[in-house]
């Protein structure tokens, strides 16, 4: 047994360091473990965050810097700037109008919108509107303008129970190359400036100029297909065949009634139209457009009593624009004009008569030149905001040549002279102060002092 004990006690003592390097193994293998899945958990809560984080970029990524594309205002050309999924946007106005001159003037004489014969000022949330937009490829994406306007909806024509939803545009682009790409669907006819980008930021005025309301009849949108694209570096060009007017809603205020705007549009009568811009430095912009097509829809008349085959009454819209910015200072210019084939005709079918109404015009034309400067940089440095007082001088006339045997109505020819400022706190946001003094050929028309506000996003 003496002998056993030395023994025992020598390999309890080998033993002993054998069973504390287990215990430290054991130890390290369950902090290794540990490790392991702290390091997983870590990658995990990574890669769900990246996911999270490209789920959220393909429904509303963030957004690129606002740039005007391929014809559309710059927040609706917002897509473009998209990888991949949904994109949007939008704009708002609104103003109040107050009538300070030539109070006694009749509103029936008035060239813009009325509700009523009242001389009432106005106070009106004018538009509010979504972009929405989705791009299924780098190739391929779809684009639109659902337009809000006058606050809500309701069934009143003649008080601010009155008001439109409506869809401005909505196309699909097939994105080629830079020199040949296709556009198919709800189309803005490219002409003038406002009619394709008339986002309030992005031009000057709490009005749209009536020009671009009354010649060109901005908002125009109709259904087509056609191309666009660059030819080399500073010619951009849009060519679209599109459905025609209406001609059954012409009148002696001009085509405006006319536009079909994708509702039911009548496409007997299609139309052609295109445009040319040609940029030959920075900051210059010159160029025009052409429309040409029939109106006449194959409708037939019974205005007059008996059944009367409307004419084909091709119309043609041409329209010449110039644009420069400098600096502080911007101007710009258009003007455009109007010729209705067979307007006698189309007059007679419609049941105007002559020496007693005013008549639906052979030829309409207007025109206008515009000038601003920026204030701001000359008392601030290093600052985004902007403030450009600007002047406005235009001519617009509906009833520049009639049928034979029709008399013209001279208060539909005036003279517009505007003044305003415009002041932007930040790039996509503005408020305006505007001045409209009307000077027509015959009668008179109320002078407008304009507030309004508008924002892009």
């Amino acid at each position: 047994m003496a002998r056993r004990t030395p023994i025992a006690i020598v390999m309890l003592t080998a033993l002993t360091p054998l069973g504390a390097s287990a215990q430290e193994g054991a130890r390290d293998a369950l902090q290794a473990r540990d490790d392991r899945i702290e390091e997983l958990e870590r990658k995990v809560e990574l890669l769900a965050d990246e996911l999270s984080r490209v789920r959220t970029e393909m429904v509303v990524p963030a957004d690129p810097e606002l740039a005007s594309l391929y014809g559309f205002g710059p927040a609706a050309s917002k897509i473009y700037g998209r990888d991949r999924g949904l994109s949007i946007g939008g704009y708002g106005e609104l103003n109040y109008t107050n009538f300070v001159g030539n109070a006694d003037a009749g509103r029936d004489s008035f060239p813009g919108d009325t509700f009523s014969d009242e001389k009432l000022d106005r106070a009106d949330a004018l538009r509010l509107v979504l972009y929405l937009g989705y791009k299924f490829t780098d190739r391929i994406l779809f684009n639109s303008e659902i337009e809000f306007e006058h606050g809500l909806i309701g069934e009143g024509t003649d008080t601010a129970e009155s008001g439109e939803v409506a869809v401005e545009f909505a196309t699909l682009d097939f994105l080629f190359n830079d020199h040949v790409n296709a556009r198919a669907g709800l189309m803005l006819l490219p002409m003038g400036f406002l009619n394709e980008v008339h986002e309030p930021p992005f031009y000057l005025g709490v009005h749209r100029p009536e020009t671009e309301r009354r010649i060109i009849p901005a908002t125009w949108r109709e259904m087509g297909a056609g191309v666009f694209g660059h030819l080399g570096e500073e010619i951009e060009y849009r060519a679209y065949t599109v459905t025609g007017f209406n001609a059954a809603g012409f009148s002696s205020s001009g085509i405006r009634g006319g536009r079909q705007s994708g509702n039911r549009s009548l496409a007997e009568d299609l139309a052609f139209v295109t445009r040319i811009d040609w940029t030959p430095e920075p900051g210059l912009l010159l160029g025009g457009s052409v429309y040409t097509g029939k109106s006449g829809q194959g409708q037939t008349s019974s205005l007059t009593g008996v059944d009367v085959d409307l004419p084909d009454s091709r119309l043609t819209l041409g329209e010449l624009h110039a644009q420069w910015r400098s600096g502080r200072f911007q101007t710009r210019g258009v003007f455009s004009w109007s010729h209705l084939a067979n307007a006698g005709a189309l007059n007679e079918a419609l049941g105007n008569v002559p020496g007693v109404d005013a008549p639906i015009a052979d030829e309409m034309l207007g025109g206008y030149v515009e000038l601003g400067y920026d204030l701001w940089d000359l008392f601030f440095e290093g600052d985004s905001k902007s403030l450009v007082p600007w002047a406005r001088v235009e001519y617009v006339d509906t009833q520049h040549d009639v049928p034979s045997g029709f008399v013209s109505d001279r208060n539909k020819a005036f003279w517009l002279y505007a003044a305003g400022v415009d002041f932007k706190p930040t790039p996509n946001v503005v408020l305006k102060l505007e001045y409209r003094n009307f000077d027509p050929r015959r009668g008179e028309i109320p002078d407008e002092l304009s507030l309004g506000m508008g924002f892009a996003f």
